[in-house]
């Protein structure tokens, strides 16, 4: 029940940050999608492992992977699907607390939750390449052939 509830809130914010960034109508349902499923396999990787890297790394690829398939399927630019979907994972929390504790004079703290925000956001951003590079191999062998 609790994945359940995840992935519909996920799936809620994915379409809402859509509905806000203004992505067209017809790429906001895969990204939804896309949003629900790659915040699925955060929180099932966090809850198994504790870690920070390999859940957002994962994440990461799940976004990658998917918006590329629904890109190809709805004729639109894969970044349209990115954008809207990588909204549950962005670590905004951690870097206001980060930025509250560095004003508040608390610099280990502060220091603590940058190198984490920055470990995140690699993590996701590793993740995507990935995904691009492992989609491109597969589109370039795709085509091979149908030729």
């Amino acid at each position: 029940m609790t994945y359940l509830i995840h992935a519909l809130i996920s799936f809620a914010s994915s379409i809402g940050f859509g509905i806000i960034t203004n992505i067209p109508r017809r790429t906001l349902l895969p990204a939804g999608i896309t949003g629900a499923a790659s915040w699925l396999v955060y929180v099932a990787l966090t809850a198994a492992t504790h870690a920070v890297i390999l859940p957002n790394l994962l994440a990461g690829v799940t976004i990658g992977v998917l918006a590329n398939l629904f890109a190809i399927r709805v004729k639109a630019p894969v970044n349209v699907m990115y954008i809207p979907s990588l909204v549950s994972l962005v670590p905004g929390a951690i870097i206001y607390m980060s930025m509250k504790d560095f004003t508040l004079g608390r610099e280990a703290a502060a220091q603590q939750g940058l190198t984490k925000t920055l470990t995140i956001a690699i993590a996701l951003a590793v993740g995507f390449v990935i995904a691009e590079a492992s989609f491109n191999a597969l589109r370039r062998l795709a085509r091979r052939r149908a030729n």
